[in-house]
């Protein structure tokens, strides 16, 4: 893992109570949503949302929708376009966020090659519901500890990922989530994890939204 594993300032408000030890790390936590043709609108609207809501709530985080090769619009899975501002640079991020929806992205020999370069360079890759097929070809989930949408866990652990039956799995810089919604609570952990629980606490009670299921940690 990279200097910048974790490495992340949140605000006076973030720093009390028991987390308040992760709570002085340095500023601020840069994220990375990586959108494409065929993107399902919720495995990465849930995750923006916390993220937007996190500094509200106290956090300093700048979360970027980027685009592979270059900003421009894309079709999501029901037909929402959505202009993405950015092009991805994979190592320019502390988190990188990777939704499901289509198979585009798994047939990107690029992709999967700047996927290898952002975990080797210490970002965090995340995977939501198929996403986390993605990185399976990348290699990246190969023999350890991951999820995904209930009805690709054979194809996951067919392709050498150890398949947790968890919602949200923590293997240090591979988090995973299960199908669609799970990609509220991976934002949410990574949130409590990267910024402080108080934090998190915030964001859920903006959002009227409490944390599903435990998250299944490797450390």
């Amino acid at each position: 893992m990279g200097a910048r594993f974790g490495q992340v300032l949140c605000s006076a408000a973030a720093s009390a109570g028991a987390a308040s030890a992760k709570e002085t790390k340095s500023m601020p936590l840069r994220v990375q949503i990586l959108l494409y043709d065929g993107v399902e609108e919720q495995d990465f609207i849930g995750p923006r949302d916390v993220f937007g809501h996190a500094v509200q709530a106290g956090g300093e985080v700048e979360t970027t929708l980027v685009r592979p090769s270059a900003p421009g619009e894309v079709t999501c899975f029901f037909g929402t376009k959505v202009t993405v501002p950015a092009a991805w640079e994979p190592t320019d991020t502390d988190l990188l966020i990777v939704p499901g929806g289509g198979d585009q992205l798994i047939n990107d020999p690029d992709v999967l090659q700047n996927l290898v370069r952002a975990q080797e360079a210490g970002v965090i890759v995340a995977g939501v519901c198929t996403g986390v097929m993605v990185l399976s070809a990348a290699g990246l989930t190969k023999g350890r500890p991951c999820t995904t949408h209930h009805l690709a866990k054979a194809e996951l652990a067919a392709q050498g990922g150890r398949v947790i039956d968890a919602r949200v799995v923590d293997d240090g810089n591979l988090v995973t989530a299960g199908g669609v919604t799970s990609g509220i609570d991976l934002a949410l952990w990574l949130i409590t994890r990267e910024c402080g629980a108080s934090v998190a606490i915030g964001v859920e009670s903006i959002m009227e939204y409490e944390q599903r299921g435990a998250v299944w940690r490797s450390t």
